[in-house]
Formats: C-alpha cells, structure tokens, sequence
C-alpha cells in the first residue's frame, strides 16, 4: 500500500523556478507574459479539452492585465508530476498558486533585455543502445501482457518485413539563444529536470531551459535515471516507436553539445 504521505514527498532534483518574459507596448502598459514551470501538467486526467493548471494560471493572468497574452512554456519537467492530482479544483489552486508567483516577478525591478538575438542549433547525433532482434520481437508479440509493449513488437515486425531497418541513432535537436546576452537553452524531448539544474551550473542562475522544442521522440533520462531503468530510462521508447532505449553517455553527450553552441553564441570562452 502507498499512503498519501509518501505519494506527497518530493524527493530527488526539483527546480523550483518561475521565469517570465514580459513585453511591453510603446506605452508601457503589458502586451504579453511569457513564463514557465518544471512540471507535467498533469493534474487532471480525463479525456476533456484542458490547459490544465498551465491554463488556469493564463486565465488569471489575463484577468489581472486586460489586453495582454499569457503565454505558458514546459520547462524541465519530465519526471516531475503536481501531487495531490486528479481534481479541477486542484488544477485551479495550483494554477492561482503559479500565477502568484509570476505576478511577484512582474511587480519586481525586472531585467531589461536589449533587442539583440543570436542563435546557435544542431542536431546531435544520440546512439540507441540494443537493438532488438527479430526472435525478440516476435517473444514480445507472443507473451507480453502490456498492451503497448505488445503493439510495438508486432509494429516493428511489420516493418522490418516490409523492408524497412532499424535505426541505430536519431538526430535530437539541442538550441542554445541569447536574447540580450540572456540564456535561453531548447532541448527536445520529455526532459528531465536535472538538465536543468546541469544547465544552470554552466550558464548561471538565470538561464531559462525549455523541454519539448523542436522534436518530442522519447524521454531525455540523466545518466543516473537511465541506470535505474524503469520507465523514463528504459520503456519509454516503446511508447514513442523506436526500436531501443539510449545508450550510456547521453547526459554527457547533451552536455557538452550544449556547451559548444553557448561558445559559439558568446555565452561562455573557449
């Protein structure tokens, strides 16, 4: 049995950050907000249209500033969940709650940022690590009781007869901007928080880390989750179709990519 308590602890890396973007018109008044979280918007769980506790947050923001435009970016929050979920009026409180918190930073002296962009991209190259074979497969198709699981051997089969090979690797997309000299870092993916702590240890306190940019093909485990296995290390590919989990030195990999595009954006010397 699990009791609330431990369902409510929060142990292992969190990030506890709120940034926010504001914009300002040629009157001063607040055109839009944009602001962020490291948290699954997750607390409700039914088959609804809901912008869940994300959403709650824009209609009070809008509330409080007529005319503007609230806008909500994910964060590094692949293996963080709200708890206690599974109610709207949970959905809301955290909403109001996060809505708070950016409303303290709009009312603070914020950081003007100079119109100035640069942009560094690429697209790293990430290993896959144990391919399946074809007498894999077909067990899986055979004797798994996991519906997913199960459509997924038989999927990779009917690919594999149909000509089609494995991939090895896939090309995951890692962006670094300055905005005004101000990190921005866009990582694809479900990513996990601690590349956001990792970040934050190389390009400052300040630096803004968003998840899900460009391509969402897996979650993005830590070196550490990809050892413990479970599902962020080592099923969630078969949710996403690919035929294996990462290889070792994926954290490591990311990492330094990250680096080498904040060298050439002039975030960080050689």
């Amino acid at each position: 049995a699990v009791t609330l308590t431990q369902l409510s602890e929060l142990q292992g890396p969190n990030e506890y950050a709120v940034p926010v973007i504001k914009v300002l018109n040629s009157k001063g008044n607040i055109k839009a907000i944009a602001f962020g979280y490291a948290c699954h918007p997750t607390v409700l769980n039914g088959y609804l249209y809901s912008g869940d506790y994300p959403g709650f947050t824009q209609i009070e923001l809008e509330k409080a500033h007529p005319g503007a435009t609230a806008l909500f970016f994910q964060g590094a929050g692949a293996d963080q969940n709200p708890l206690p979920r599974n109610t709207v009026p949970l959905a809301r409180q955290y909403g109001k709650e996060l809505a708070a918190a950016v409303e303290r930073v709009l009312e603070e002296d914020m950081k003007k940022i100079p119109s100035k962009l640069v942009t560094a991209y690429s697209e790293l190259i990430l290993p896959l690590d144990n391919l399946p074979t074809e007498a894999d497969l077909i067990r899986i198709s055979k004797t798994s009781d996991v519906p997913y699981q199960k459509r997924w051997a038989e999927r990779t089969l009917s690919e594999l007869k149909a000509g089609s090979k494995m991939i090895t690797s896939y090309p995951y997309p890692v962006q670094v901007w300055t905005i005004g000299n101000h990190p921005l870092v866009s990582l694809g993916g479900e990513l996990v928080v601690g590349y956001a702590i990792n970040v934050k240890q190389m390009l400052g306190p300040d630096a803004i880390v968003f998840g899900y940019s460009n391509d969402v093909m897996n979650y993005i485990p830590t070196s550490t989750i990809l050892k413990e296995g479970g599902y962020e290390g080592d099923i969630a590919h078969v949710v996403y179709g690919l035929p294996a989990k990462w290889q070792p030195g994926i954290e490591a990999n990311i990492l330094n990519e990250i680096r080498r595009l904040a060298i050439e954006a002039g975030l960080l010397r050689k």
